[in-house]
Order: C-alpha cells, then structure tokens, then sequence
C-alpha cells in the first residue's frame, strides 16, 4: 500500500510543533530553569560580581530544553492529537527543535538587550546564538528518541 505524506507548510509545522509542546513538563521545567538561574546567580554573589543576563539566559536555555524534549519523550500521552504531534516531532526531530530554539531567542533577546547592555544588534546576535546551540542540542537529543516514533 502506498503511503502518501504531504509536506507542510512552515505554518502547520509551528502548529504542530505547538501540540506536540502542549504535553511538556512544564513545571519540571519551570523549577529547572529558574532553580539553576538562581543557582548561578547565588554562587556570582558569593565569588564575584553576578552576571543577571547570563543566568537567566542559562535558565531560559535549560527550561526550553526540558520542556522540548520531555515533550516528545513522554511515551503516552492521553490526547490523539498531542500523540501525533509527538510522533510528527520525533520523525522530523531538527524541525521540531527549530520552534522551541526560536521560542528561547525571543525571550532571550529583551534580557540580551536591557540586562547586558549590548545594543541592538549585538543582544540580536547573542540571543541568535543562544537559540542555534538550543536548536542543536534540541536537535540532537530529538534525533535519539526518533527511535521511539512507532
């Protein structure tokens, strides 16, 4: 039986990559992130002058990717179209990690911008960058759960 796949549109892939992300872990996530920025923040005060920027850009980073890839590690989730969404993610695991990495750049550009003081373009550059290693690691931790697509 032949099986005909339709590509999607970049619009269709942010929709689905949105379901999939509607069973993360989110307050898993949340403590993560925010544990670890708080961490790092304590640990600045105590051996140096704290970094505000790179702290929470490191708990915006580490909140995404808990929350992308308990997303599509989750093997049963109850509704049928966060499971296909899931499915489609682990299939298509660089697609997938494109929007979560994008999510993370957005929220990481206003703290580049205000916290650090770079200016326009290079808080750009920065929360680019941020997003690209997200995108790569998503990517790759995405790319060793693909076997768990049935």
């Amino acid at each position: 039986m032949e099986q005909h796949t339709k590509e999607l549109s970049r619009r269709e892939e942010m929709s689905v990559a949105g379901a999939a992300l509607q069973g993360a872990p989110w307050k898993a996530a949340i403590i993560a992130g925010g544990g670890v920025a708080a961490a790092d923040i304590a640990l600045d005060l105590l051996f140096g002058s704290p970094e505000i920027a790179w702290s929470a850009c490191l708990g915006i980073t580490l909140f995404t990717l808990i929350a992308a890839i308990g997303a599509i590690a989750r093997p049963n989730v109850p509704d049928r179209v966060t499971r296909q969404a899931r499915l489609w993610s682990l299939r298509h695991p660089f697609r997938f990690a494109l929007y979560p990495a994008a999510g993370a750049a957005i929220m990481m550009y206003p703290i580049q911008l205000v916290l650090d003081g770079e200016g326009v373009f290079g808080a750009a550059w920065d929360a680019l960058m941020g997003g690209v290693m997200i995108y790569l690691i998503a990517g790759l931790l995405a790319l060793t759960l693909k076997g768990r697509a049935r």
